[in-house]
Parts: C-alpha cells; structure tokens; sequence
C-alpha cells in the first residue's frame, strides 16, 4: 500500500469510518482543470455528490469518470461561469435534484495574461482578469447561496492567488485582491443567514506524482517551507474548509503558501 493510501486509511480508522462530507451536494465550478478536479474528486472520497460544470464537456466527463472508478458520485454540466441566467439554472437544477446545495467552489481560470510590465500592457488586458475574477465569484456565489440561505447552511469557497508582489503578474494580482474584498463581502452578508465564505491562497502546484527539482520544489525566493504545495494539499484544505470541522471559519483565507505570503 503506498503511502498516500495507507495514511487515508489509518485517517478513516482514527474517524471511526466516518468521511467528512457524507450526504452532502457540492458543486464545482471549473472542473476540469487542475485545482478543480482535485478538489472535485477528494469532496467526492468524503462522501460527497459533486456537480462539475465547465465549458468543455469531455475534460469534466473524464473527471466524472475517475470519480465514478473510485465508488464516487459525479454530474457534468457544460456552462459559463459568467453567464448568470445558466448559472442560477444549473444551481436550480441541483437544489432540486437533490436536497439542496450544501457547498460551492469556483475553481474558474481568469483569462489573465502575464509577462508583460503593468505600464506595456493595453487596459483590456489588465481588467480583464479582474472583471472575470469579480463575475464568476459572484455568479456562482449567489446562484448557490439562494438555496443555501433558505436552508440556513452552506458554504461558499473560491480559489484565489498570491498576495505577494511580483513584477509581470499584469491584472492578476489585482483580480485576486478583487475577489478576495468580494468574499469577505459576501460573508459579511451570508454569515448571519448561515452561510460560510472562505478562499484558498496557493502559489501554484507542481503536476501530481511528477519529481520535483529543487528549483520546483520552493514555491518560490522567500517560502519557509522546502516543499511546494501539491494539488492534494489544496484539496485536502478544501474539504476541511468545506466539513463541519471548519463551522466557525469564515471571511477568511487557508494560506497554502508554505510560508511564501506569511500572516
């Protein structure tokens, strides 16, 4: 047994059995890329029935498919996260299906075009990330939080960036800082109808099971940590964040930089 798998199992063994997010209806918007199928399929081995949705269908249905190989629950549905009619139809769809939406993740890319001087860059390009960022955190957000307000619990996460400076990031950095003030409003807002808010900092993973250089193994100049952050890690601290064992969590940030943004 490796040792990925042995430690999942003494886990289960300490929690009696147990998984973190029996019965519980997730949607992950973004699926198919490489943060939102990991997450997808670790909300799927803690019990979860999780809803993919993204713009190309045959990426989710793969996903789909290795959840369903490990004994998981997995629906694909084709959309844009900006576009808000098909978003709130889809949650629609899901809250009806089910017993409601008990979790939402947005894992959407920016569309952000990085390399290029702030000062060289058209205005589009700037904005760009950060009119995405802003529309698809909240797009999704209300379309599930509906239905999680009628039923008094819920909760919202979103994968966000770097807060660190860095020369060439072009509108990222200002799309993160953006959806990271839209997040603490929305929990200021949800909160009290019970509903949690919370975003996940990373500064990138290297590719699951590759070997790392040394060079990939800092997540970059300044991280305290040797080790960068894996897909598995973001995963794990999104179900976490997603369980019961987080309810007192909200407007706030899981910080997976190891050590590179420190609070």
């Amino acid at each position: 047994m490796g040792r990925g798998r042995w430690v999942r199992s003494v886990q289960r063994a300490y929690r009696g059995g147990a998984v973190l997010l029996a019965g519980k209806t997730a949607i992950v918007h973004g699926g198919s890329g490489a943060v939102g199928s990991a997450v997808a399929r670790a909300f799927a081995r803690e019990g979860a029935a999780v809803h993919l949705t993204g713009r190309t269908v045959a990426p989710l249905e793969d996903v789909a498919r290795r959840i369903e190989g490990d004994g998981g629950v997995a629906h694909v549905a084709q959309l844009d996260a900006t576009d808000r009619d098909a978003v709130d139809r889809h949650a629609d769809a899901v809250a009806a299906a089910g017993d409601g939406i008990d979790i939402c993740f947005n894992a959407t890319s920016n569309d952000d075009l990085q390399g290029s001087p702030l000062l060289e860059m058209a205005v589009a390009d700037v904005t760009r990330p950060v009119v995405k960022a802003v529309t698809t955190t909240v797009v999704t957000a209300a379309a599930a939080a509906r239905h999680m307000v009628h039923r008094g619990s819920g909760v919202i996460l979103v994968m966000a960036g770097g807060r660190e400076t860095i020369p060439g990031l072009g509108g990222s950095h200002i799309a993160w800082s953006a959806l990271t003030g839209v997040c603490r409003q929305l929990a200021a807002e949800l909160g009290p109808q019970g509903v949690r808010v919370a975003w996940l900092l990373s500064p990138g993973s290297p590719s699951p099971g590759s070997p790392a250089s040394d060079d990939a193994n800092r997540a970059d100049e300044g991280a305290l940590l040797a080790e960068r952050p894996r897909y598995e890690d973001v995963a794990n601290a999104a179900v976490f964040a997603a369980s019961d064992w987080a309810r007192t969590m909200t407007a706030t940030e899981l910080n997976l930089t190891g050590g590179l943004v420190s609070d």
